[in-house]
């Protein structure tokens, strides 16, 4: 997945503590399954912060889209995340500036993205790319995130409104456009410029085309990622015909299945956490609608809620019956994205 030169912007983020962080990490992971009960030493050295709920856009398998979330939309404040910050940095190796919504909606975005990379983490942020005009693309450059995901997921724009309703694909190609131009006019190394590809049945047939569109503009990479259906039991006019690129396949019954076969184990519950805007603290990027809060960083701090009876509890019912947990079985680990 990794490139070299996205390899060499990671690696310039490490320090002995955090490679000595990383190393309790997955030690106690593999001896926890081993095990069967949770031995967890360390801090989180991958963490996902959510500038704000809001989205422009209404994609069909979202819940921002959808506007269909149960828990409050709003917006990340300045001052709580770098009180996030100051809890996580001298463990924290990746920070990503995303989980729900669109990240450029938050005004003050790239000042706390500004904050993270001045503390010498490796940040990244997920966009659909509508706001990167040439003003804001200077600042994104100029702001120090390392790496910016730019989703496009169609060439033409019949195929790419089909998944993202609403959506202007011109818009967002002049908006890596402007990004790469910006980068080059600042002589920085930074961001990374990833298209990333949602393959769906609309879109498989374009996969070539994106590829040869997002050298020709300048992007480093392409990922290509399988989609999430909520419902896919039935089918869905969204699943793929190319089975690499899909998380499902179809049962001699006619039923639908998840590939992954969730065995009792996932490397996500000792190496990271998921932040939503409020402060909550998640076990997992699949827990949109957070069902399950483990504690709040407005109230406690993370190394209580890391270290608290709930969360242990939460790794030892993973590693006995993994299967019954809702947001588990929707679950891609492994299955999710194809670097091309």
């Amino acid at each position: 997945m990794y490139s070299f030169r996205k390899l060499i912007l990671l690696l310039r983020t490490l320090t002995f503590r955090k490679v000595w962080n990383f190393i309790k990490l997955y030690l106690s992971f593999f001896y926890s399954r081993y095990r069967k009960s949770s031995v967890h030493l360390g801090n989180p050295m991958k963490v996902g912060i959510e500038p704000t709920t809001y989205c422009n856009l209404r994609c069909p398998e979202c819940p921002s889209g959808l506007r269909a979330f149960t828990r409050p939309t709003g917006m990340l404040k300045p001052e709580n995340f770098e009180k996030m910050v100051d809890q996580l940095k001298d463990d924290l190796i990746y920070l990503l500036m995303y989980f729900q919504g669109e990240p450029y909606l938050n005004r003050k975005f790239l000042d706390m993205a500004k904050y993270a990379t001045d503390n010498g983490i490796y940040v990244a942020t997920s966009t659909n790319g509508h706001y990167l005009t040439e003003e804001v693309a200077l600042k994104t450059v100029e702001s120090g995130i390392t790496e910016v995901i730019v989703s496009i997921d169609g060439t033409t724009q019949d195929t790419y409104e089909s998944y993202r309703v609403g959506g202007e694909l011109e818009k967002v190609v002049n908006g890596v456009k402007n990004l790469v131009k910006a980068r080059a006019d600042k002589k920085s190394q930074t961001p990374y410029i990833l298209i990333q590809f949602l393959v769906v049945k609309p879109n498989e047939h374009q996969i070539g085309d994106i590829k040869k569109m997002a050298k020709e503009w300048g992007a480093d990479d392409v990922l290509l990622k399988t989609a999430q259906i909520y419902d896919y039991e039935n089918g869905s006019d969204l699943i793929p015909t190319i089975s690499k690129y899909s998380r499902y396949r179809q049962k001699p019954d006619g039923k639908w299945e998840l590939k992954n076969p969730l065995n009792n184990q996932c490397w996500k519950l000792w190496h990271g956490a998921e932040i939503t805007w409020d402060g909550k603290v998640l076990p997992c990027c699949f827990d949109k609608d957070a069902q399950y809060e483990m504690g709040n960083l407005l109230t406690d701090s993370f190394e209580k809620i890391w270290r608290s009876n709930q969360y242990d509890s939460f790794r030892n019912r993973l590693l006995k019956s993994r299967n019954e947990i809702d947001i588990c079985q929707n679950c891609s680990e492994g299955l999710s994205v194809f670097s091309e």
